[in-house]
């Protein structure tokens, strides 16, 4: 079973409060132009063995407590992600998913199944724009329902929206909150530009750290809990 193009050893801030490694899988059905994984997302790049992977995750299972599936966007591989999981849970490893939102099916049966322990999910805009910013058509429905199943679990989790100026205006940020508003927690996550951005470098704007805090104060009453990364 190929999956995995990217293996991060150890990561601290990828499962929050607790230390896990990442795995990221190459391919991505979403063209966000300030992507940083941009050799992710088109699918470059050799495949990891997986016995190398589950070697690795039989010497560390006392160093570390999860392991983090990212991307790429995984749950494009279905089956094969949710073989992987399953083994993956028989080594007692916390298992956190990250995911654009567009494959609720698959999402809901590893949360029905007990397979992931948290999920986060990123947001690209408000439902109205979503196309603008992901580059590709899709059907939101899919969206709005992984939203909803992930709310309506037991398991932990967050949604994210990263942030330029160029695509999301404070208003389109305000709006998106608005539209999950009562989740547990939603992160926005600062634009970092670097050579490995899809559209290139030198193309988008972070916010200022001040604008984020404005935006902050304003939606914060929404949920348990907000944070600005980056």
């Amino acid at each position: 079973m190929q999956l995995f193009k990217g293996h991060q050893k150890t990561s601290f801030i990828d499962y929050p409060d607790k230390i896990c490694t990442v795995l990221f899988v190459g391919g991505c059905n979403f063209r966000c132009p300030y992507c940083h994984n941009g050799e992710l997302v088109n699918n470059e790049g050799e495949f990891i063995d997986e016995e190398y992977i589950f070697d690795f995750l039989n010497k560390r299972r006392k160093m570390l407590d999860g392991v983090c599936i990212s991307g790429g966007e995984a749950t494009l591989y279905n089956t094969k992600l949710y073989d992987f999981i399953t083994r993956v849970k028989k080594l007692d490893y916390l298992v956190k998913l990250d995911t654009n939102g567009t494959n609720p099916e698959l999402l809901k049966n590893l949360i029905d199944n007990k397979l992931i322990d948290y999920v986060a999910m990123d947001i690209k805009a408000p439902f109205d724009k979503y196309e603008d910013v992901v580059n590709v058509k899709i059907d939101i429905e899919n969206i709005k329902k992984s939203i909803d199943i992930i709310r309506n679990s037991n398991i932990d989790y967050e949604f994210r929206t990263t942030v330029c100026k160029e695509l999301l205006t404070k208003e389109d940020i305000i709006e998106l909150a608005e539209s999950i508003k009562g989740s547990k927690r939603y992160i926005m996550q600062n634009f970092k530009d670097g050579e490995t951005v899809l559209a290139g470098k030198g193309k988008f704007t972070s916010y200022k750290g001040s604008e984020l805090k404005n935006i902050e104060e304003s939606i914060k009453g929404w949920f348990e809990e907000v944070k600005i990364r980056g």
